[in-house]
C-alpha cells in the first residue's frame, strides 16, 4: 500500500460488531463520526441556512462537482474565493465527483476511457468530464475532501460488464491521484465492483496500491434490494484499511445508516431527509410521518415529542400540514429542519452507543420504537 497521511483518528471499537467511533480531519476541523452529511448540491443544503445547520450540529455538509462545473461554474466559484466564502459555510466540505450523475444521466452522457462526454441537462450545451478535469474542477471548489471520478455501475450487470468498468475506475483514481496538486485538500478512492465480493476486495487493493486519504464504497444502492447492499458493505469492510475513514456514497434511510455503522461504515450523505421534508414525509423516532394525511388536521403536538429541533419546539402537526395543504415555503423550511435535526441527533446517539459499547442494545430499541413504519 502507498502511505499517506491519514486524516481518520479511530476512538472506540464496538465489543458486538464493527461498528467504530472516531474523527476526521480536514483543513476546516474535525468531523465526529459515524456521520451523516446533509447534501448541499448546488452550494445550498435546500430550503435551510448555514445557522440552520450548525444549530443542529453538522460539522460537514456535500456539494455537487457536476452541477457546479454546469452552473454557476468552478471559475466564478474560484474567484469568490472557494464554495466556503461563496455560500457563507464555515464547516468542512465534501464534493463528490459527477460520476454518479454521469451515471443517472447516461442517455445523455458517453463514457471513452478520457473520460465522459455528456450534454448538460440545462441547455444541452457539449460538456466533457476527466478525472483531470473532476480533479481541476474540485481543486478549484476548494472542497475540504474530494472525490475520485468513477464509473457507477448499474444493476443488474453481467460479470464481465462489472469487470469492464471496474478496471476503468481504476485507471481513472491513477490519473485522479496524479492531477491531485492540492494536498490539503483530501482526495478519498472509490470502491467499485458491482455486487460481486472478489471484486469489490480485488478492486480495494488495487486503490490501496495508488494510495489515497480515504475510501469510499460506491455503486450500492443503484436499485439492489437493501438486504444485498448490507451483504455486500458487510463482505468489503473487512478488507478496507482499518486506519482510514470509510464512505458509503448516496445511503440512505435511518435503517441504511444505522445497519451501514454496524457493518464498520463511517460516513454517509443522501437527499433522503431534505428531498422527503420537500414532499410531506418525516421521519420521528417512531417511523415515518406524512404530514398531508387528514387525521393530522387538528392534532396539536409536535411532529415528535422526543425531538428538540426549532420546528418541534415551536410548531403543530395541524399547523404543519395546513402549510403543506397550502404550499407555502415555510412548509419545506420547517420541515427539512426536523428531517435533517432527526438524522444528525440519530448520528449522535450512534457515536454515544458505541462510546458506552452498548450499540446492539440501541439497534434493538431503534427497531422497537418503529412501529409507525
Amino acid at each position: 500500500m502507498r502511505e499517506t497521511t491519514t486524516p481518520y483518528t479511530l476512538h472506540n471499537r464496538s465489543s458486538e460488531c464493527r461498528a467504530r467511533r472516531g474523527h476526521v480531519t480536514t483543513r476546516q476541523g474535525t468531523i465526529q463520526t459515524p456521520v451523516f452529511m446533509p447534501v448541499g448540491t448546488q452550494a445550498t443544503v435546500k430550503a435551510v441556512t448555514p445557522e440552520n445547520l450548525y444549530e443542529m450540529n453538522a460539522e460537514i455538509i456535500l456539494g455537487n462537482t457536476y452541477h457546479l462545473f454546469i452552473r454557476p461554474g468552478h471559475e466564478l466559484i474560484e474567484r469568490f474565493g472557494g464554495l466556503h466564502k461563496f455560500m457563507n459555510w464555515k464547516g468542512s466540505i465534501l464534493t463528490d465527483s459527477g460520476g454518479f450523475q454521469i451515471f443517472s444521466l447516461k442517455d445523455l452522457a458517453k463514457i471513452t476511457e478520457e473520460g465522459a462526454s455528456f450534454r448538460s441537462h440545462v441547455d444541452g450545451a457539449k460538456l466533457f468530464l476527466s478525472p483531470e478535469i473532476a480533479v481541476q474542477v474540485q481543486q478549484s471548489l476548494g472542497s475540504d475532501i474530494m472525490m475520485c471520478l468513477d464509473t457507477c455501475i448499474p444493476y443488474p450487470a453481467t460479470k464481465d460488464e462489472v469487470i469492464k468498468s471496474t478496471a476503468l475506475t481504476t485507471r481513472w483514481a491513477q490519473r485522479c491521484r496524479e492531477a491531485h496538486t492540492s494536498r490539503e485538500q483530501l482526495l478519498f478512492g472509490i470502491v467499485q465492483g458491482g455486487m460481486h465480493e472478489e471484486l469489490r476486495k480485488m478492486h480495494i487493493e488495487q486503490l490501496m496500491e495508488i494510495g489515497f486519504d480515504g475510501y469510499a464504497i460506491g455503486g450500492l444502492s443503484v436499485g439492489e434490494e437493501p438486504q444485498m447492499m448490507y451483504d455486500i458493505a458487510e463482505a468489503t469492510t473487512p478488507h478496507m484499511p482499518e486506519n482510514y475513514a470509510r464512505y458509503l456514497m448516496g445511503v440512505g434511510t435511518p435503517q441504511d445508516l444505522v445497519e451501514g455503522v454496524w457493518r464498520g461504515i463511517d460516513m454517509f450523505d443522501c437527499v433522503m431527509p431534505t428531498r422527503n421534508a420537500r414532499n410531506g414525509m418525516l421521519f420521528t423516532s417512531n417511523g415515518r410521518l406524512v404530514i398531508k394525511n387528514s387525521r393530522y388536521r387538528d392534532d396539536m403536538r409536535p411532529l415528535d415529542e422526543n425531538c428538540s429541533c426549532y420546528t418541534c419546539r415551536n410548531y403543530s402537526r395541524a399547523y404543519l400540514r395546513h402549510l403543506y395543504a397550502s404550499r407555502e415555503i415555510l412548509s419545506y423550511h420547517l420541515n427539512t429542519i426536523h428531517n435533517l435535526h432527526y438524522y444528525l441527533t440519530l448520528m449522535a446517539d450512534i457515536r454515544k452507543a458505541i462510546e458506552e459499547d452498548n450499540f446492539a442494545a440501541f439497534r434493538n430499541d431503534f427497531y422497537g420504537r418503529l412501529q409507525g413504519e
